[in-house]
């Protein structure tokens, strides 16, 4: 059985039967008077009299009544002039009072302007289906995740967004898990488990053979757990007649304590969901390749942890990264840009030929949720065009990102007297852009982006998502690959 299983999705052009559903969504275009065939009108008219509400507010908050049938009704209104951010903002808000029953069976009713109901059945399928299943966390719901979905007045094709949905929702349940149920060891097993499913080819670089190779960056941190079980996992994904290849790389630390710059309790806690950048590049990998995009897909990830050990590198170690570069270690809490150098040499050579472009994932750095907080995710581009391509695709897409520069003369504070670079400063000035000078040094002239995932926790929800954990990059993410397959077809 696969990890991220969804619920199963039936569509009629006529509404269901009310007698066997008992939680029903009813959307419908924005308006200042109720379509004359919205289910539940008169119900929905005299819920907002009750409430002193308008129509025109059902754009900003849904609202919700019991029927006489005793079924629960949501209604939200669609408003396409709204971002998609806000669209999925307000139908999130509206399926979570139906997922606050737990329901088995929910029903997706669409009513109103027929030329808009594929627009409609797309974001209110996709917001049902990432929230139907729950996370390891949720214990008390495990047991009664959401089984079936009635999409009612729309049969077109949701394999699209069935995709999107099952990668978000893998990514989000892999970054749930407690950090003794996803060590390198087990994280490593699911890899290669989920690619027999999916039929993706695998390759382990592990530990004693990142030693021989060179790999003094990624091995620094991985030396300091005793378990050795530290890898970086390809995992490669080549349709029949690939227009071009991409490059993944996702940062996989299963736990981080800080090493010797022992991080204090109030920051150690959650760092099981270190390896969110992981995670978010295989729910890529899987979205992408179920969508069957004609894209060769090498998916690189650093799966180590952090451990303070005797073994544990060191404020002042020297070490030399499989490029060659040697690096001077100044704070061993800032262990994911070292992971992240050899992944991303490996990555930027290639397995056959060089990729077109490389995109990491990475919960990086605190500078940057003090500077966007854990609603967008910070975003750096090897050049202008790309960026503007990285912002575009989070406003199509929902999962909104900022753009922060990359200029060379960041990267003085670096300069080290013992080595080639500093892994980062003692300063807290910047580190944010200054672990994306260091990390761009590893991908060379390649076309790059990497994204400081400062948006992957957020309380309580953000976007279509209404868990803590957001999956935040599987959507944007297949939206920047379809931009680039789009311009590339002229």
């Amino acid at each position: 059985m696969r990890t991220e299983l969804l619920a199963e999705m039936k569509l009629s052009p006529k509404s269901a039967d009310l007698r066997r559903v008992r939680h029903t969504l009813v959307v419908f275009p924005c308006a200042d008077a109720l379509p004359e065939d919205l289910l539940g009108h008169d119900l929905l008219l005299a819920t907002l009299s009750r409430r002193g509400k308008k129509v025109a507010d059902l754009a900003k908050e849904p609202a919700s009544a019991a029927g006489s049938d005793g079924g629960l009704y949501v209604w939200a209104s669609f408003d396409p002039e709204k971002s998609a951010f806000e669209r999925h903002t307000l139908l999130r808000k509206a399926a979570s009072l139906l997922f606050e029953e737990h329901p088995e069976v929910l029903s997706i009713e669409l009513c109103g302007d027929p030329g808009m109901r594929a627009s409609m059945a797309e974001c209110a399928a996709y917001v049902v289906w990432v929230n139907g299943t729950p996370m390891p966390a949720q214990r008390k719901e495990a047991d009664k995740p959401l089984k079936r979905i009635l999409l009612c007045g729309w049969t077109g094709d949701l394999s699209a967004v069935q995709a999107c949905a099952a990668g978000n929702v893998l990514a989000r349940q892999l970054t749930a898990l407690p950090p003794n149920d996803l060590t390198p060891a087990v994280y490593r097993k699911r890899i290669r488990r989920l690619a027999r499913e999916e039929a993706w080819e695998v390759e382990e670089f592990d530990f004693a053979r990142l030693q021989r190779m060179g790999a003094g960056a990624f091995v620094a941190v991985a030396q300091g757990s005793s378990e050795k079980d530290a890898a970086i996992v390809r995992i490669s994904y080549t349709p029949k007649r690939p227009q071009g290849c991409v490059a993944l790389v996702g940062k996989g630390i299963c736990f981080d304590t800080g090493g010797h710059n022992l991080k204090p309790a109030k920051y150690m806690a959650g760092m099981h969901e270190d390896m969110n950048g992981s995670a978010v590049a295989l729910g890529l990998l899987l979205a992408a390749s179920r969508q069957k995009l004609p894209l060769r897909l090498d998916v690189w990830l650093a799966v180590a942890q952090n451990h303070l050990s005797p073994e544990a590198y060191k404020q002042g170690d020297i070490v030399k990264a499989l490029d060659g570069t040697t690096i001077e270690v100044v704070h061993t809490d800032a262990e994911g840009r070292m992971v992240l150098a050899d992944t991303l040499t490996l990555a930027a050579r290639g397995v056959i030929g060089q990729p077109d472009l490389v995109i990491d994932f990475a919960t990086l750095t605190g500078d940057m949720v003090v500077a966007l907080g854990t609603r967008y995710c910070g975003v750096f581009a090897s050049d202008a065009p790309l960026g503007g391509d990285a912002v575009a695709a989070g406003v199509a897409s929902g999962e909104r990102v900022c753009l922060f520069p990359l200029d060379a003369d960041y990267e003085s504070a670096l300069d080290s007297k013992v080595a080639d670079i500093k892994q980062c400063t003692l300063e807290s000035e910047a580190d944010h852009i200054l672990a994306a000078r260091f990390l761009k040094r590893f991908v060379g002239e390649r076309p790059w982006l990497h994204v400081d995932l400062s948006a992957a926790r957020h309380e309580d929800g953000l976007g279509a998502v209404a868990s803590d954990q957001t999956g935040f990059g599987v959507a944007w993410g297949l939206e920047v690959l379809r931009r680039r397959l789009a311009a590339a077809a002229g």
